[in-house]
């Protein structure tokens, strides 16, 4: 099976972060699990990773409601990054938000999908067919 290179986990949640980690890890698809608690740490870590020459995360979960810097405000500060593997980055929401002005910001802010948590096998089973050629 071919595995993703990174995911990157963004919620201020610890408790929902070691779920999803373990779900991801007990599935065996990616090489390595990032955590971060907000947008602004995933901004960073990504400025990090970018000038350090690395790849980027292949795949960003992130929650919209955080403190610091929401989903949505760290969308608007990642358009302005630029690095080479941009287009293979793959974000999408996991949220519990059921809010229609949230929903119509993200088919608006070029996120490729949203999932309402608690993430399951199914769910994201459903986020690698549907964004990435698994084997």
């Amino acid at each position: 099976m071919k595995r993703i290179k990174s995911i990157l986990l963004v919620d201020d949640d610890s408790i929902n972060n070691f779920i999803n980690e373990k779900l991801i890890k007990r599935l065996n698809v990616a090489d390595e699990v990032k955590i971060v608690l907000n947008g602004e740490e995933a901004l960073n870590l990504l400025q990090e990773i970018i000038s350090s020459g690395q790849k980027c995360p292949e795949l960003i979960l992130l929650d919209i409601n955080m403190p610091v810097m929401d989903g949505f405000e760290f969308l608007e500060a990642y358009k302005t990054l630029d690095f080479p593997d941009k287009k293979s980055v793959v974000i999408v929401m996991l949220t519990t938000s059921t809010n229609p002005l949230d929903i119509k910001k993200l088919n608006d802010s070029g996120v490729f999908g949203y999932v309402n948590k608690p993430l399951t096998d199914e769910k994201f089973s459903s986020i690698l067919n549907e964004h990435f050629v698994i084997n």
